[in-house]
């Protein structure tokens, strides 16, 4: 049976910790100091920074927290996070991405806990959206009703089920661990994307900075055991097809 292809975008498709990721860093701290600050003044650097790392480890991501805990609209938290004065400027990726895409045998879909508009910005960007059969943003990221972004284990189950029922056909390309472990343990082939990781933290777009960070930068020598192939590129990924296919 032909793979079913879930890709993660940011740091995955394309570089988002040359300026995506600390644009984003710096909109949502300054949202977060808002809603968490008094008498009309914003939360030190300190406070913003507990209530960011807390919630990521807490909730998976930064987003829910700020709901749970703090009445935060999440098309708000989203907005708020992904404005840029010029986008377009911003990105940047490998050479030949579309190809590389056309080239990959199997269904496509879009995975990212980036928010629908963004992300689709940058699909337009690069020319990619064609080659999605479905483009799955944080938005429509919801298992019962509630919102369950990745890395969340029941939101895999379900796109599993509606998109192959086998797990073994569905292969996750990510750059971020959590989302390959949690993938790995329902079955899941997995793909690490090391190329754009850099060593100090960056955000995860549409959640918190976890995409891209120190501890997972460090373990970019070694493979980890959730995940079946560690690539650099796209391209080194066509180098890696029969091992992980097999």
């Amino acid at each position: 049976m032909s793979p079913i292809w879930f890709f993660d975008l940011d740091n995955t498709l394309h570089d988002a910790s040359h300026r995506v990721f600390p644009a984003i860093n710096s909109n949502m701290n300054a949202f977060i100091a808002d809603v968490l600050g008094e008498g009309g003044a914003p939360a030190d650097a300190a406070c913003v920074n507990a209530a960011r790392i807390g919630y990521l480890r807490r909730y998976g991501a930064t987003l829910l927290g700020m709901v749970r805990h703090h009445q935060v609209r999440p098309a708000d938290f989203l907005e708020a996070a992904h404005r840029f004065d010029d986008l377009p400027a911003m990105l940047r990726a490998e050479r030949g991405l579309d190809a590389l895409l056309a080239r990959l045998p199997g269904q496509k879909i879009l995975l990212t806990n980036a928010p629908l508009r963004y992300s689709t910005d940058v699909l337009r960007h690069f020319g990619l959206q064609h080659y999605f059969t479905h483009h799955i943003a944080i938005e429509s990221m919801r298992v019962h009703g509630r919102l369950q972004p990745k890395p969340s284990k029941a939101l895999l189950r379900k796109l599993i089920a509606r998109h192959g029922g086998n797990a073994r056909r569905c292969v996750l390309v990510e750059d971020t661990l959590a989302n390959l472990k949690a993938a790995k343990s329902l079955g899941m082939r997995t793909v690490w994307m090391t190329g754009y990781l850099r060593g100090s933290v960056s955000g995860q777009s549409g959640t918190a900075p976890a995409a891209g960070n120190a501890a997972d930068v460090a373990k970019t020598r070694k493979r980890p055991p959730c995940v079946d192939v560690k690539v650099q590129s796209l391209k080194q990924l066509f180098d890696s097809l029969s091992r992980l296919m097999r």
